[in-house]
């Protein structure tokens, strides 16, 4: 896997209002992935509604969304390799209920609801989720402590 796989994470409005954005950012920087973009938003009903196009049709679609837009959320796109994968196992599983503790929503969750972050499923979907949220680009630059990270 290439060092350069990227995702994106997102810190949705309930994550947000509880300030633990910090503690999340922590998680992923003290694992030795590198932060490319952050930045905090609240985005347009539009916007969501491509964000989360695969689930348009489905029952819970337009609660999703109200509650998307209902507060800002922080963006985050991490690089690092396997980092799509590893990602989605330090959030945990998408039921609360089903994470482990000591995973993102195993240690603040409770209801599905209220899972406090999104994370890409794929590469592929991080590549355009990416694109969707940070058209301006990314930024790119060499950490000394990559080497303390990975082994080649």
């Amino acid at each position: 896997m290439s060092v350069k796989e990227q995702t994106y994470i997102m810190v949705k409005p309930d994550g947000v209002m509880r300030s633990i954005v910090g503690e999340i950012i922590k998680r992923f920087e003290t694992k030795g992935y590198k932060l490319v973009a952050l930045k905090m938003a609240v985005p347009s009903r539009e916007h969501l509604e491509k964000h989360y196009e695969d689930l348009n049709g489905r029952p819970f679609f337009a609660g999703l969304i109200n509650y998307m837009a209902s507060g800002p959320v922080v963006c985050m796109v991490w690089e690092g390799r396997n980092v799509v994968l590893e990602g989605r196992k330090m959030l945990g599983a998408t039921k609360p209920s089903e994470s482990a503790l000591g995973t993102i929503r195993g240690d603040f969750c409770i209801d599905v609801g209220r899972n406090v972050c999104h994370g890409s499923d794929a590469v592929e979907s991080a590549q355009k989720e990416i694109a969707l949220w940070f058209p301006e680009g990314l930024c790119e630059y060499e950490k000394p402590t990559v080497s303390w990270v990975y082994e080649n």
